[in-house]
């Protein structure tokens, strides 16, 4: 497996933000608290040594989760033993439970985190360090969630509830299973894998659960923890925050001051900031807290209550509160003594505009560490490439200038038509400039004539180019079809493939390639190209 690294800059998938911070532009880096290098880990781990964790009530709750699982939790349980101690550390990495594991980059944030952690503790042996993957089972986006693509196939969950995912019930799943045992087949290693999809999915009732003990079992021998972030007793550590929320909206101010000062600089806000930026959880629910004249309001319901109500609801029962992206990341950093948390471009953009918030509610604003994206390109699209004789980074170039070049290049006869354009260009700057001399008012319009002459040329360069295309159909077929493997939908790959179809290749290496080529400090696209 040859391994390459490609900055992406050079890659047109990657948003402007997203490479300015690979690049560790300063008008966008400010915006973090600790550059991503390990060793900045030594002041991290001394800046949150200063915050009162309490590690009995993640250790509580943690146990108490990893004891509803149905596959092996041996892996789990010494790290869960070395959160009691003071001396160790998370390195967190999130995502909402999606159907399946989703899309491959979720799969590429855990690797990421362990990978990540494994170079900590070769640097900082005096200290230990977990991963821990948030399940986020709050989130109700089940839009965003209830499908995963597989060889080509989408499988999607249909399910009419609402509320939050995490706590849907798993028995609408079953068409969905069956859907994932016939692409998957009849090999052994598909029915193996199937079999833990199938075990975790019929024998948990919601689907957090169900979801949580699917990463343990994938990821868990890796030395991963994974961790439900709804629980009563984690929302307890939270009240004075959701107090400040309801009474006071301090986070919407700081992160709306940041927001401007990161448009100011060149970038664009990510988060839609409200005044409350909590909702209301119940059975079936979550919907948004808004206050109106006085009285709280529940959105979309005809729920209602008094200032003193709801507080007396936020004092007896945390539970009832969930927070919305502006709030979540001070949730996990409040619970767990975490230093750094891994994320996609997209997420850490979001979390670039937080750090006058963590500073006003006094946590420390974690390392913000780009997870590795990936490109697999298998050895049959290798083949093509090379029977075209087209090498691995012509395919970084855009779609258009990628055909361009390889007609151009590839072409019976010239169709090229430069240098008569500059010839022409040439003659009609001569006939202008004799038409200035003879009347200065003519120049003109010689000097529009001369651009019609070109614009017309151009089109017979085009119509040369279109017939030389055609005769190369079959290829250009080819080079559409080895794109839409490695740019799906004309997005990055990671973003719809599920990572099972490179899993299933090589099931007994695919994780130690991974680990070999991941850098997640090393802010480029890996492609790893099987030759």
């Amino acid at each position: 497996m040859k391994v390459l690294q490609i900055p992406y800059s050079d890659v047109e998938q990657f948003s402007q933000t997203d490479i300015a911070y690979a690049q560790q532009k300063e008008e966008l880096a400010k915006f973090a608290k600790y550059s991503p290098a390990l060793d900045q880990f030594a002041r991290i781990i001394e800046d949150k040594s200063q915050e009162a964790i309490d590690r009995q009530v993640v250790y509580e709750v943690l146990s108490e989760q990893y004891a509803q699982y149905v596959t092996d939790t041996s892996s789990a349980l010494p790290l869960l033993e070395q959160l009691k101690d003071d001396n160790c550390y998370t390195v967190i990495t999130a995502h909402q439970p999606v159907l399946f594991t989703g899309p491959a980059y979720v799969a590429y944030k855990i690797i990421s985190a362990v990978k990540l952690v494994r170079d900590l503790r070769s640097r900082y042996p005096e200290y230990q360090f977990v991963p821990l993957f948030i399940t986020g089972g709050e989130d109700h986006d089940f839009e965003e969630m209830d499908h995963t693509q597989l060889f080509g196939k989408t499988i999607q969950w249909v399910n009419e509830e609402s509320g939050p995912v995490g706590r849907m019930s798993t028995e609408s799943l079953a068409p969905a299973l069956e859907a994932l045992r016939e692409i998957l087949g009849d090999s052994p290693i598909a029915q193996k894998v199937y079999d833990i999809f199938l075990k975790t999915h019929t024998q948990h009732k919601t689907y957090s659960v169900a979801f949580a003990d699917l990463i343990n079992a994938l990821f868990g021998e890796l030395g991963l923890i994974v961790a439900n972030m709804d629980d009563p007793r984690f929302k307890e550590k939270m009240k004075d925050i959701f107090r400040d929320e309801l009474l006071n909206h301090h986070s919407s101010e700081y992160v709306r001051s940041t927001q401007k000062e990161i448009e100011a600089a060149g970038f664009s806000p990510q988060a839609y900031v409200r005044e409350i930026n909590l909702f209301y959880l119940d059975k079936g629910l979550r919907n948004r807290i808004e206050k109106e004249n006085g009285a709280y309001t529940i959105v979309d319901t005809d729920r209602q209550f008094t200032e003193e109500q709801m507080l007396d609801m936020l004092e007896n029962h945390p539970e009832k509160f969930s927070p919305n992206v502006v709030i979540r990341p001070l949730y996990q950093e409040r619970i767990f003594p975490n230093l750094a948390y891994v994320g996609g471009g997209g997420e850490l953009a979001y979390w670039l505009e937080r750090k006058s918030q963590f500073e006003f509610f006094g946590i420390n604003f974690p390392m913000l560490v780009r997870r590795d994206s990936c490109l697999w390109i298998d050895r049959g699209s290798v083949k093509k490439m090379q029977k075209l004789d087209l090498p691995v980074t012509d395919f970084f170039q855009p779609a258009v200038q990628q055909i361009k070049a390889f007609v151009q290049k590839n072409a019976e006869h010239e169709f090229s038509l430069s240098a008569e354009k500059n010839q022409l260009e040439e003659i009609w700057n001569q006939i202008a400039q004799k038409a200035e001399t003879i009347d200065p008012t003519l120049k003109g319009a010689a000097a529009a004539e001369g651009k019609n002459q070109i614009k017309a040329m151009e089109k017979i360069e085009d119509r040369l180019r279109r017939t030389e295309k055609q005769k190369h159909e079959v290829a250009l077929g080819q080079i559409e079809n080895i794109r839409s493997k490695l740019y799906p939908d004309g997005g990055l790959q990671e973003r719809v493939v599920n990572f099972l179809e490179f899993y299933l290749r090589t099931p007994k290496e695919y994780f130690d390639i991974l680990f070999q080529a991941f850098d997640p400090l090393d802010m480029r696209l890996k492609v790893l190209v099987d030759e």
